[in-house]
């Protein structure tokens, strides 16, 4: 029986050798080698990534067959390889390289097998910098198709930073295609949460303090549609534009579409009292004031406004400040004195978001409007509140084409933002590192399990939201917005 359970035994280990020798085989050595680094997508070449990314696959468009080994400090610890030029890389290997690598380098070696290169060609090692920071685990944003006027399929998800994990929070699957929008959290809860659902049924849909409730805003206070929201950190109040907006359609040119407010006023809701809250200076039809947005201590309303005009003929000398107003939230009123944060002498600006330690103020500028998304010259741009000085950001963008819609982590070291740099019609995450000392890194896309599915996927990402946790909404969410049968 000894003898059998050690024949056995032996015949395991043999096997086993073998398994790993020829595992070892299959590694092959390039004939030749270039002075030149590898074109890949996504292009990850000295990005600097939190220390809790998700894997950063990518693809060698052309190659057969691919290896790539990933070292730190001299000391090679991931070996891939893989088919039709894609790298994808084990999700704990990963984990655990990034955990040495933390505060340092990857250096990342690719060799290819291509019609070119039949025999193999190693190409120069590229860096990939490690902060030594980590990023909010969860995103929420919507998936939208970039039409003009459908939203045949709209939903909002949210996605796993460490991970490759998406899941819907909520979609318009059974609600008649309802379009759902404008999603927003306090301080980065996962636990309270807002959206709009338009149509005859709809109204914004309100999770807070465990409760789930639908408000129709146009038949409570002034009478007022809602549109862009803020979320106070503190949970009580949110502030809101009420925008009226048209849009042209252009015929030429790379711009095909032009989004204006005719009117635009700022809400307050308690969502304790359940009523709108208004203030006369933010009500008058000479100025438009749009995009709320809280200080992280709450004690700040930030939003941009600008001098009304005969649009859509005017629509180009629309050009929009970024003001600033104290808020007192014992009474749930504002001060007496505006500032100006940003004054609008050339070009227009949308989407002020601050910092996480209130210091820096990052908005997008376009050359007119408040409306950047189909703006190709739009870019994001930063202010430094302390110096009151401009940062320069020129790292994060694309000379192209647009980047808008950006949000802050919770710690405030990383930014992300779409672009539709990759295409010029879909819009994508773009995720960057802003480091303790006040500088950006250059930015990456979001990572895919399958690189391809950065161009496979047919959709927008729109609205990209740092946020603590999973969302997990009640059942009935959906039927809040269902119309009556």
């Amino acid at each position: 029986m000894q003898s059998y359970i050690r024949d056995k035994m032996l015949s395991l280990l043999i096997l086993l050798s073998i398994i790993l020798l020829s595992g070892c085989s299959s590694w092959k050595t390039p004939e030749s080698a270039i002075d030149s680094r590898p074109l890949i997508f996504p292009d990850y070449a000295e990005v600097s990534i939190p220390k809790n990314i998700a894997p950063l696959n990518f693809i060698v468009e052309g190659a057969d067959r691919i290896q790539a080994s990933f070292s730190h400090e001299g000391v090679e610890l991931i070996r891939v390889k893989g088919n039709d030029g894609i790298v994808q890389i084990p999700l704990n290997k990963w984990r655990e390289l990034l955990g040495q690598a933390a505060g340092g380098n990857i250096d990342v070696q690719v060799s290819v097998w291509s019609k070119e290169y039949p025999r193999g060609v190693a190409m120069l090692p590229f860096p990939i910098y490690v902060a030594d920071d980590d990023i909010d685990e969860w995103l929420a944003y919507r998936l939208i198709e970039p039409g003009y006027r459908s939203w045949r399929q709209v939903g909002l998800y949210q996605r796993s930073l460490t991970s490759f994990e998406e899941m819907p929070i909520v979609t318009n699957a059974q609600s008649n295609e309802t379009c759902l929008n404008c999603h927003h959290f306090p301080a980065y809860s996962s636990k309270s949460m807002m959206f709009h659902a338009r149509g005859s049924e709809g109204g914004t849909i309100l999770y807070h303090n465990g409760k789930l409730s639908k408000i129709k805003f146009n038949e409570i206070g002034p009478k007022k549609n809602t549109t862009y929201p803020a979320w106070h950190p503190e949970g009580r109040y949110i502030a809101f534009s009420s925008n009226t907006t048209r849009q042209s359609f252009y015929l030429h040119g790379k711009k095909p579409i032009e989004v204006y407010d005719y009117a635009s006023d700022l809400l307050l809701y308690d969502t304790e009292e359940g009523r709108v809250l208004t203030d006369p200076r933010f009500m008058t039809d000479e100025v438009l004031e749009s995009f709320p947005s809280w200080s992280p201590d709450g004690r700040n309303l930030y939003y941009v406004a600008a001098d009304a005009r005969k649009l859509p003929d005017e629509v180009e000398d629309m050009h929009y400040h970024i003001l600033s107003v104290p808020f007192d939230k014992t009474k749930g009123s504002f001060g007496e004195q505006i500032d100006t944060v940003f004054k609008a002498e050339e070009g227009s600006a949308s989407h002020p978001r601050v910092s996480a330690d209130g210091r820096y103020l990052l908005y997008t500028w376009a050359e007119y409007g408040t409306f950047p998304v189909w703006h190709p010259e739009a870019d994001l741009r930063m202010i430094d509140l302390q110096a009151m000085q401009p940062v320069d950001i020129s790292l994060w963008n694309d000379p192209d084409e647009t980047d808008s819609y950006h949000s802050w982590s919770s710690d405030g070291r990383w930014a992300v933002w779409g672009s539709r740099r990759q295409d010029g019609r879909y819009t994508h995450l773009y995720i960057a590192h802003f480091d303790a000392e006040g500088a950006p890194h250059k930015p990456f896309l979001l990572p895919q399990e399958d690189p391809r599915y950065n161009s496979w996927r047919l959709k927008s990402y729109n609205v990209p939201e740092f946020i603590d946790g999973k969302v997990e909404l009640p059942d009935e969410a959906a039927e809040l917005f269902n119309p009556q049968k």
